[in-house]
């Protein structure tokens, strides 16, 4: 590293596979690269998105995202909230960067339509991404986000893989707590790979009934059919397209045989039921398809009674002050390279581009979701390697650090007494962290042993 001569600078908010893969590539290209990571750790959903039984997968990519980012050339900033420890149009404009390159992800979960749900958030109400942090982390010595407790017949609305991930949450913590109240050392990994039946039946319980627990209960607003588990290439022929209700019914057949919870479909959560402050069910309405459109079935409405409902019904990038939105969006002038219209040379790479919260789903951009990749992810073939799907995103990615690349190749280096000024601010930000080099600040702040 070095500011004495002209160079180009560019500022990265986001760490984990687009933040680094962007990050990588620059450096490569010659330019000083700041990351800022609102995380101690840049791993970002791979870490606090993928349920924790992704253990190996996770260590692979952990390693891939160090392997980037621990390069001289590549300033790491950790602790850092955009929005909060920096403003977006300070970063943009006075920091005074070649390029900003937004990769901050898609972390804020969609809102049931019940304007009182905002009422009982943590009151019988939790969303997707605080709820999958709690189960990744609650672990640890060092956490302190909040406690939940999985109660009898809890409920997940949602539909795609991710409500599935928090359907088996669920269920595990649910099975883990009824065997070991029979003396039973409970290995959630174990369990998740073997799947319920036959991880009770190894443990004498040949029927998992016989245990009592009263199963979770996913609700999905169209048929099974048409739930987001797989999805068709781009220009799928009529044959290929015929098959896909088929393979989204197969995955979905395996995994609620695996795992034994309760699936409502067609059916929406019209309003919350509140009762002294707390969130105690939903009220439901029927639906009728339409083809793509879901029509509610009036006088429908019926009574679900839980103490705990977890919404699953998708992921959008965070509104951050300073950045203008269009709906739930950031204002892009063109998705496909992820630049931002009221900016120029501001660009975005990845999750807060797609708004898509799930791996699988976001890595290539939403494109094509194979069968076999669906069945990876949900642990139901012998083999979790999502490798394929990572690669896409790298590589959607490596093409967003080009277009980058591109842009400053029009632009003139900063002259050296600009990239001093920028990193001098950089190194003051570490030192307030206490931070040293990115090799050092992990051994401190590693990834906590992986633990049932």
């Amino acid at each position: 590293m070095s500011g004495d001569r002209p160079k180009h600078v560019v500022g990265i908010v986001g760490g984990a596979c687009a933040g680094s893969v962007v990050a990588e590539k620059l450096a490569e290209s010659g330019c000083e690269v700041v990351v800022f990571e609102q995380n101690r750790r840049p791993y970002g959903k791979i870490e606090d998105g993928l349920p924790r039984w992704h253990a190996k997968q996770r260590d692979m990519e952990y390693r891939k995202i160090d392997a980037r980012l621990d390069r001289p050339d590549v300033h790491f900033v950790p602790n850092t909230r955009l929005g909060e420890d920096l403003t977006f149009l300070d970063l943009a404009k006075e920091w005074r960067f070649s390029v900003l390159v937004l990769a901050n992800g898609a972390w804020k979960d969609r809102e049931l339509d019940d304007p009182r749900a905002r009422d009982v958030i943590e009151k019988g109400l939790i969303y997707q991404n605080p709820f999958v942090y709690w189960f990744n982390h609650y672990h640890e010595d060092d956490y302190e986000g909040p406690r939940y407790e999985v109660p009898p017949q809890p409920v997940c609305v949602g539909g795609g893989l991710a409500s599935i991930d928090v359907i088996k949450i669920f269920q595990l913590e649910l099975y883990a707590k009824a065997l070991r109240a029979r003396g039973v050392e409970v290995d959630l990994y174990e369990m998740e790979h073997q799947g319920i039946p036959k991880y009770c039946a190894e443990h004498g319980v040949e029927d998992p009934a016989e245990l009592g627990v009263r199963d979770a209960i996913l609700l999905y607003r169209r048929r099974v059919e048409d739930m987001p588990l797989a999805s068709p290439p781009k220009n799928a022929s009529e044959k290929v397209l015929a098959k896909m209700p088929l393979v989204r019914r197969k995955i979905f057949d395996k995994v609620q045989s695996k795992f034994l919870f309760e699936m409502r479909t067609q059916v929406i959560a019209k309003e919350v039921i509140l009762e002294e402050g707390q969130m105690k069910g939903l009220v439901l309405v029927k639906t009728e398809l339409e083809g793509r459109k879901v029509e509610v079935v009036e006088g429908s409405e019926h009574e679900l009674r839980a103490e705990l409902v977890v919404s699953s019904i998708g992921s959008i990038p965070e509104p951050i002050e300073g950045i203008e939105m269009k709906g739930s969006y950031y204002r892009f002038k063109d998705w496909d390279t992820g630049e931002y219209e009221p900016l120029p040379d501001v660009f975005a790479a990845g999750n807060v581009v797609t708004g898509q919260g799930n791996i699988v789903a976001s890595v290539e951009h939403g494109r094509f979701v194979g069968e076999h990749l669906a069945e990876r992810y949900l642990g139901l073939t012998g083999d979790r390697d999502l490798s394929e799907a990572t690669a896409k995103g790298e590589a959607k990615a490596e093409g967003l650090a080009e277009q980058v690349s591109e842009a400053i190749a029009q632009k003139e280096p900063l002259p050296a007494e600009q990239v001093e000024a920028i990193l001098a601010r950089v190194r003051a930000r570490q030192q307030e962290l206490g931070y040293v080099d990115y090799a050092t600040w992990m051994q401190r702040h590693g990834v906590a042993p992986l633990e049932a």
